[in-house]
C-alpha cells in the first residue's frame, strides 16, 4: 500500500472518531454501547466460572446453551418490535431490564440462593439481549449520513467492542481475585442501567412516513426471511458468521479448560485468557480503522471469520501461557474485522424498514450457533482430548471461508456500484439532508437512462412522473422556449413536478450524450417527504426554482 494510501486510510479513520465525538447522538449511543457489552463480558466470565464450579465444564457447556436457545428462539419474535418501535427507546428498556437481572443473580450469589434461580436470571438477561446488538445496529444507520460515516461509525463500535472485550474480562479476572462472583455480578449490573441512562439522551430523527399496518408477529418474521433469503450477500455472510459464533461458543468453554485444565493457571487465568481476546480486539480495531473507505470489506470479513478458528488449532502444539495468550489475542483481532465488515454489509444490504429483523435473524443464528459450540465442545473433548478438539474446532472456519471467497469477492463488486450511486445522489443538494437508510432506499431504485445528443428527456406540459440525476454528459433547461440553465453531473432535476403535483413546467434536452439515473414518483416521494430535514428542504428549494425562473407565477416555470 503506498504511502498516500497509508495517509488517506489514516485519515479516514480518525475523521470516524472525530465525526462519533462531535455528534451527540453518536457519542451517546456509542458509549451506551460499551457500557452494555462491557456489562456482558463480565457477567458471561463470572457466570462460567460460578458453573464450572458447581458442575464442571460440561455445567459451563449447558449453562451456555440454556442462555442461547430461548434467545436464538426469541429474538426472531421480539425484534420486529425494533423496527415498529423508536429504536433508542428499545435500547433504553434492554439495558434496564438486563441490569435489574444481573443485580438480582448477585443478590442470590451473596445469600447461597438457589443455583438454578441464577441461571435463570443469567437466561432472562440474555433474552432480554437478544434485542440489543439488532437494535443498536439498525439504529446506527439514521444517525449516519455516508457509507463512510456509516463505517466509521461501525469501526469506532467495534473498538468499543473490542474494549469491553478486553475490560469486562479484566474486571472480572480482578474481582474474581480479590473478592468473589457477587463483585462481578454486581459491576454488570450498574455497567447495564449506566448503558440504558445514556440512551435517554439520543434523538435520532423519525422516519415520520405513515407506518405499514400492523401484522401478526409470523407474518413480520417471514417479512425478515424473505429479506435474506432473497439476497445471496446476506445470506453468506449471514452463513459465515454462524460458523464464526459456533466457535465462539467452543471458545467459551475452551478458555476454562484451557485455563484450569492445560495452563493450571485457575479461576483468574480464565478472565486473563478471556482478555488476551479483548486485547487482540483492540489492536484489530486499530487496523480495521484503516478500513473505512475500503472496498473490500466482505473479503476483509471473511478474514476475520477464519482467525476465530485458526489461532485454535495453534494452541495445541504450543500449550503454555504466553503463546496461547498471543494466539487468543489473533481471534481478537479477527472479531474486530469480523464487526466492521459485518455489520456495515447488512445495514447497506438489507431495508430499512426490516434490517432490525435482519439483525435479529442474525442473532438468531449466532445464539444458537453459540449454544451449539458450547456443547460440542466438552463432546469433543471427549472424543479427540483437549488438544485434538482444538485442532478439528479450529478448522471449520477457514475452511468455510475458503470455499466462499468467491461470493465474498461478489458482494464487494456490488458495493463498489452502490458506492457510486450513493455518491452521485449525495451531490444533489435537496437530497444531502437524508440520512444514510434513505440514500440506500433511493439507490436501490435507481434506473438507468441514456438520452442521445440533441433528444428531449421531457416536454414542458407533459405529466411528471420521474425524478433525473445526471452521471454523465450536459443537458439544456427551457422555460416557454427560453434557454434557463444548463445541467451537469450531480445535478438533480424533474422534482417540481413530483413535489407540487403539477405538469412539467420546463423542457430538458439533452446537449452531448446523456447518462441519467432515474427515480419513479413512487420511489422518491415516499423518501423524499417522509423526513422532516428533507422535507422542510425540498420544499425550501422548490420554492427557491420556482422564483429564481418565474417570481411572477404561482407554478413557475422550472423543470
Amino acid at each position: 500500500m503506498s504511502g498516500t494510501r497509508v495517509t488517506g486510510r489514516l485519515s479516514g479513520a480518525f475523521a470516524a472518531f472525530v465525526s462519533t465525538a462531535r455528534h451527540q447522538d453518536l457519542r451517546r449511543a456509542q458509549l451506551a454501547f460499551v457500557g452494555a457489552w462491557t456489562a456482558e463480558w463480565a457477567f458471561t466470565v463470572g457466570l462460567c466460572v460460578y458453573a464450572f464450579r458447581h458442575g464442571g465444564a460440561t455445567a459451563v457447556g449447558v449453562v451456555s446453551l440454556l442462555r442461547m436457545l430461548p434467545s436464538a428462539l426469541l429474538a426472531p419474535l421480539l425484534t420486529p418490535y425494533a423496527d415498529r418501535w423508536r429504536r433508542d427507546r428499545v435500547l433504553v428498556a434492554v439495558s434496564a431490564v438486563r441490569g435489574l437481572a444481573t443485580a438480582v443473580a448477585a443478590v442470590l450469589v451473596a445469600t447461597d440462593g438457589a443455583v438454578a434461580a441464577v441461571y435463570a436470571m443469567a437466561i432472562l438477561s440474555t433474552v432480554v439481549a437478544t434485542l440489543y446488538r439488532p437494535a443498536h445496529s439498525a439504529l446506527l444507520p439514521s444517525l449516519c449520513r455516508t457509507p463512510q460515516d456509516l463505517a466509521g461509525a461501525n469501526v469506532v463500535r467495534g473498538m468499543l467492542d473490542s474494549l469491553a472485550t478486553l475490560i469486562g474480562p479484566a474486571l472480572a479476572a480482578v474481582m474474581l481475585e480479590v473478592s468473589g462472583v457477587t463483585a462481578v455480578f454486581t459491576m454488570a449490573a450498574v455497567a447495564s442501567l449506566w448503558s440504558s441512562g445514556l440512551m435517554l439522551g439520543v434523538r435520532p430523527e423519525a422516519d415520520d412516513r405513515s407506518a405499514p399496518a400492523r401484522r401478526r408477529i409470523l407474518a413480520d418474521v417471514r417479512v425478515g426471511l424473505r429479506a435474506v433469503g432473497s439476497n445471496s450477500g446476506l445470506r453468506i455472510l449471514i452463513g459465515l458468521t454462524g460458523a464464526q459464533t459456533l466457535t465462539r461458543g467452543a471458545v467459551t468453554v475452551l478458555t476454562v479448560v484451557i485455563a484450569f485444565d492445560l495452563l493450571e493457571t485457575g479461576e483468574a487465568g480464565v478472565g486473563t485468557l478471556t482478555a488476551a481476546i479483548g486485547a487482540g480486539a483492540v489492536v484489530g480495531s486499530f487496523a480495521a480503522s484503516l478500513l473505512v473507505g475500503t472496498r473490500r470489506l466482505a473479503r476483509w470479513f471473511g478474514l476475520g471469520v477464519a482467525l476465530w478458528g485458526l489461532p485454535l488449532a495453534l494452541i495445541a502444539p504450543f500449550p503454555t501461557v504466553a503463546p496461547t495468550v498471543l494466539l487468543l489475542a489473533c481471534v481478537g483481532i479477527g472479531n474486530a474485522l469480523v464487526d466492521v465488515g459485518l455489520f456495515t454489509l447488512i445495514a447497506r444490504l438489507a431495508p430499512d424498514a426490516v434490517l432490525a429483523r435482519v439483525f435479529g435473524l442474525l442473532e438468531s443464528v449466532g445464539a444458537v450457533s453459540v449454544g451449539v459450540g458450547a456443547i460440542l465442545a466438552p463432546v469433543a473433548i471427549g472424543i479427540f482430548g483437549l488438544r485434538g478438539a482444538l485442532v478439528a474446532l479450529g478448522l471449520v472456519c477457514p475452511a468455510l471461508v475458503a470455499a466462499s471467497w468467491l461470493a465474498l469477492t461478489r458482494v464487494d463488486t456490488s458495493m463498489v456500484a452502490r458506492d457510486h450511486e450513493v455518491g452521485l445522489l449525495r451531490e444533489v443538494p435537496m437530497l444531502r439532508p437524508l440520512a444514510l437508510p434513505a440514500i440506500e432506499l433511493l439507490a436501490s431504485g435507481l434506473e438507468t437512462v441514456t438520452v442521445q445528443a440533441g433528444a428531449v428527456v421531457f416536454e414542458q406540459g407533459e405529466p411528471g412522473d420521474r425524478f433525473y440525476v445526471v452521471d454523465a454528459g450536459e443537458a439544456e433547461v427551457f422555460g416557454d422556449g427560453l434557454a434557463v440553465t444548463t445541467l451537469g453531473h450531480g445535478d438533480g432535476f424533474g422534482e417540481i413536478a413530483l413535489l407540487r403535483r403539477v405538469p412539467r413546467t420546463a423542457t430538458v434536452r439533452a446537449r452531448t450524450v446523456l447518462h441519467l439515473y432515474s427515480l419513479t414518483s413512487e420511489r422518491f416521494l415516499p423518501v423524499v417527504t417522509g423526513y422532516a430535514s428533507s422535507r422542510y428542504h425540498s420544499i425550501a428549494h422548490v420554492d427557491s426554482l420556482l422564483h429564481r425562473f418565474a417570481p411572477e407565477a404561482d407554478d413557475g416555470a422550472s423543470q
